[in-house]
């Protein structure tokens, strides 16, 4: 193999792809980067046997060939580079990849790359599904965040991908919070599918998801083991969850007995400063929602937060409430997490008890809904 780059184009797609190599893998190549020839570019390789990934950048092939090379010590190398012209030679005998830069020189020992684990492609799928990135990429951050971190339960660590005919509903939670999302899809598809794909995948696709202007192409491997996302320059392959998801219409509340409008920033900031108190008390903060009468009008919200070290703090909304006043108490992290996310000038919250999962939806936008597990309120 002998090819040149440019330095940034080599550093950029060695960021691309790092997230996917293993650090704790038995398996010495899982800790490498596959660097191939692949036409007049150069392909960058991937896959720690959860998340792979391929990503190709401009090159000048004088000769074709492939090698593994540790990720970590070739980024760190090619990251300290002058932005200018990387030549690469490979001694196939020694396996060793000579790196030249400007005054900068290297010879890096690799492992063969045939027997670095392949990145399915889409000639492996019977049917291919467009959705827009901006509209995917906010559908991913959306959700993930719900999903759960502990490995516990495998299938609360993914997200339900639910590809219908028309649209595509994401759904994750961790069994105290749910979020649901519905995007359209850029063409009908003929054969609907529902596959748990993990959580981390898709925050690695939101990732790399930054300028892509043409749809991103989704496909699940025959035998439903694999999804593929194929967008510009950049394959992202994950091994599916097996399991059964929970069923989230289950979750979702059906009524409410109080209504409350509030502003998304406004209620934003409240919960962010209310998790400054309430990050020593569990992350308890309470929230009474008042509906207007004669001398308010429209309603509020009061936000108290208590620490027994540090203070309490209480902040007071404006808001539009319909129905019964309520006290209620949840997460303040929680809180942050889905309101972070949300988008549109106005929060709505719909809550029954004290005791009961609130509901947080955009105004006017029925496609995103968060519901939250309220928290015990000592007496």
């Amino acid at each position: 193999m002998k090819v040149s780059c440019l330095q940034e184009n080599l550093s950029k797609g060695l960021g691309i792809i790092s997230r996917s190599v293993s650090s704790r893998s038995t398996l010495p190549i899982l800790s490498n980067v596959l660097i191939a020839t692949d036409g007049d570019g150069l392909k960058l390789s991937a896959n720690n046997l959860e998340i792979g990934i391929n990503c190709w950048i401009g090159a000048k092939v004088e000769e074709e060939g492939a090698i593994t090379i540790p990720a970590r010590l070739l980024s760190e190398f090619v990251n300290s580079l002058p932005a200018e012209r990387i030549d690469m030679v490979l001694d196939e005998d020694t396996q060793t990849l000579n790196i030249r830069c400007a005054h900068f020189e290297a010879n890096l020992k690799g492992i063969s790359a045939q027997e670095f684990p392949q990145v399915p492609g889409l000639d492996a799928v019977d049917e291919i599904i467009h959705i827009d990135p901006l509209v995917f990429k906010q559908a991913i951050n959306q959700v993930t965040f719900a999903a759960a971190i502990e490995e516990s339960r495998p299938v609360l660590t993914g997200i339900r991908a639910q590809f219908e005919p028309d649209k595509l509903i994401l759904s994750g939670t961790d069994g105290f919070r749910l979020s649901t999302k519905s995007i359209p899809l850029a063409h009908t598809i003929d054969n609907p599918v529902e596959v748990i794909i993990p959580a981390r995948a898709l925050s690695e696709l939101a990732r790399v998801l930054g300028g892509q202007e043409e749809p991103v192409q989704v496909a699940v491997t025959s035998g439903q083991h694999q999804i593929l996302f194929h967008l510009d320059k950049i394959d992202l392959v994950s091994q599916l969850i097996e399991g059964r998801f929970p069923d989230v219409t289950q979750i979702i509340p059906k009524s409410f007995t109080t209504r409350t409008v509030v502003d998304a920033k406004n209620f934003l900031s409240a919960a962010r400063v209310s998790y400054l108190f309430a990050r020593d008390s569990a992350n308890i903060v309470k929230m009474e929602i008042i509906p207007g009468d004669g001398e308010l009008v429209g309603g509020k919200v009061v936000l108290t937060a208590t620490s027994q070290e540090m203070g309490d703090n209480i902040t007071e909304l404006e808001g539009n409430v319909e129905g019964e006043a309520i006290t209620i108490a949840f997460n303040a992290k929680y809180l942050i997490d889905v309101l972070s996310v949300m988008d549109g000038a106005h929060v709505v919250l719909e809550t029954t008890t004290p005791a009961s999962p609130g509901l947080l939806r955009p105004k006017g936008d029925e496609s995103f809904m968060h519901v939250i597990m309220p928290m015990h309120l000592s007496q």
